[in-house]
């Protein structure tokens, strides 16, 4: 599937330049689709190199952590949920620790943390793939959740909205708690239906209904605070927490008599050939992405669904934040730019500014985290991976309009 879609973002760019230049008279359209390919081909290095260091770093750590026998330990306590959403995993199998590493990193805001502990989540995974070009069952539920992950301090959306100006900074928080909880459910129904994985299951259940108490407790708590005291302590634990983990997992290998310096630096080896192998899945990706987005065909798209709600006579406002949820699953700094641009032109504490603030906090770049995580593996053929993730996104995104009307409507 993902070739298709592939080649659709060209053909869609390049029929988007063709009416821009035969119907709008606009002679350089098509310059400027040449140069979004040279722009998106220098970001896609720029991005590569620039997740070199952080993932050597957390390789490391992870080689540590492994070294010490606490992702053994993870494991053990994870198993009976992890072997039952994915039954080809083998018990206590290191993908287990390093898949709940990454996904608490995620759900802490963790971005920089969270990529490169997903990496070495999917190279696990890898390891028991019989079919190296083809993403497994697993790999593909682990990306679906990945992209999905229940956010807890969606703090950037609450930075960009208080350096607009915005009376309350913090009024889409528990929006975007509800919106990336129903793209986290629709993901994993989505992949539960294709792969018939049982979720009624008495254990599932039971792990599942503690981590939505977890959520629950979270929201409660942090709804009662004031703007600065919820950045000042979302930024605090999350942080604290990342630090501790480090520190845990040094004095742990110290205690077990293994020699820290040299397993960080074995694991950390492994970063530069990681960041290397992603950069031709990244290059594709982003210049795909920067031609459909140069030829305007993304404005088009945004105009027709806004003139076909129209048509049924139903309420149009959320269509300015349209561009912001179209861009979502493609570039995150696109979709970030359109959040600003809707907040910048319709004001940022309007209703559509809103709806596109909820829909940033409430999922993943989608074709980003499986073009870095799958190409970081060599997997060419992602089956069902594409089509899940999509629709938890468009959960996630009707959810946000939703929450929208509900709260700001």
């Amino acid at each position: 599937m993902l070739h298709r879609i592939w080649l659709f973002f060209f053909l869609a760019a390049f029929a988007g330049g063709l009416y821009q230049w035969l119907w709008l008279d606009d002679a350089e359209v098509f310059q400027r689709l040449v140069q979004s390919t040279f722009d998106m081909s220098k970001l896609s290095v720029e991005l590569a190199i620039g997740l070199i260091g952080t993932l050597a770093f957390w390789l490391g750590i992870m080689k540590l952590a492994e070294a010490a026998g606490l992702i053994d330990k993870l494991a053990r306590v994870l198993t009976p949920l992890f072997t039952r959403l994915m039954p080809d995993l083998p018990p206590r199998h290191p993908a287990i620790g390093s898949m709940t590493m990454n996904l608490s990193a995620n759900m802490l805001g963790l971005d920089n943390a969270a990529t490169p502990l997903g990496l070495k989540a999917m190279q696990d995974l890898q390891s028991l793939n019989p079919q190296k070009d083809t993403a497994s069952n697993a790999q593909i539920l682990f990306l679906v959740l990945n992209t999905s992950s229940v956010t807890l301090f969606p703090i950037t959306v609450f930075l960009y909205r208080a350096q607009q100006g915005a009376a309350n900074p913090t009024d889409v928080f528990i929006p975007i708690l509800i919106a990336t909880a129903c793209s986290t459910l629709a993901g994993l129904l989505a992949v539960s239906w294709v792969q018939k994985i049982r979720l009624w299951d008495r254990i599932t259940l039971l792990y599942l209904g503690g981590f939505a108490a977890v959520l629950l407790a979270s929201v409660a708590y942090f709804s009662t605070l004031a703007v600065d005291e919820l950045q000042r302590q979302s930024s605090l634990i999350g942080n604290l927490l990342i630090f501790s983990i480090i520190i845990f997992f040094l004095v742990s290998a110290h205690r077990k008599g293994v020699n820290i310096y040299e397993t960080f630096i074995e694991g950390a080896k492994q970063g530069f050939n990681v960041a290397i192998m992603i950069i031709p899945y990244l290059l594709a990706m982003l210049v795909a992405i920067g031609v459909l987005r140069a030829s305007g065909a993304l404005d088009g798209f945004v105009w027709l669904l806004r003139e076909g709600v129209a048509l049924f006579g139903l309420d149009t406002r959320f269509a300015e934040a349209l561009p912001t949820a179209i861009m979502k699953p493609l570039s995150g700094s696109g979709a970030r730019a359109m959040m600003l641009e809707t907040m910048h032109s319709q004001g940022v504490d309007s209703f559509a500014a809103h709806v596109a603030s909820i829909i940033q906090g409430s999922t993943e770049t989608t074709f980003y985290v499986l073009a870095v995580y799958f190409g970081s593996v060599g997997i060419r053929h992602t089956r069902h991976a594409v089509a899940c993730g999509l629709t938890a996104d468009l959960a996630g995104i009707i959810a946000a309009i939703v929450c929208g009307y509900w709260f700001f409507g």
